[in-house]
């Protein structure tokens, strides 16, 4: 009788372990950035870099967030400042920081979601065709709501553009 278990048991493991064939998924890409693109979902590992950014802002670890920062980037604060370099987006967060501290408002926020997309590649290589890019929200100590896009390649930040408003009354 445990022979019998034993065999049954075997063919179970040796019939469980076979391998599937992938499906064939329909193009999972919607909307549109450019004429010929079309948006798709990103990598974790991007969103995993904006992490690493986002907690040493928080921090105020200046050293870390220089070694994300790429020189010749293009880095568009929401009052209009624009920066193309670690050094001179750092020097930026810390008057904003100051400027903060003078006002009375905590150095802190929410971030409320960050998810990572890519546009579908074209012939013409454009520029928004590198790395990947993630969109996060934050909802500030100051009552304000901050949207931001941050161009990631590797590991490295190449463009990033930052909005704010005040959050909406219900």
């Amino acid at each position: 009788m445990k022979n019998i278990i034993y065999a049954l048991f075997g063919i179970l493991l040796i019939t469980s372990c076979e391998t599937n064939v992938p499906c064939e998924c329909p193009n999972t890409s919607n909307g549109f950035v450019a004429p010929g693109q079309s948006v798709n979902i990103g990598s974790e590992s991007t969103v995993d870099v904006f992490k690493k950014i986002d907690a040493a802002w928080l921090a105020r670890d200046y050293e870390t967030m220089k070694a994300h920062i790429a020189d010749e980037g293009n880095y568009r604060f929401f009052d209009g400042t624009v920066v193309t370099n670690g050094e001179d987006f750092v020097a930026k967060v810390e008057q904003s920081y100051q400027e903060d501290l003078a006002n009375g408002i905590p150095w802190e926020w929410n971030t409320d979601y960050a998810f990572a997309v890519y546009p579908t590649k074209t012939e013409d290589d454009n520029w928004n065709e590198k790395g990947e890019w993630v969109n996060a929200q934050f909802t500030g100590s100051d009552n304000s709501v901050v949207i931001e896009w941050y161009q990631i390649e590797g590991d490295q930040l190449i463009s990033w553009v930052q909005t704010k408003a005040e959050t909406p009354i219900e």
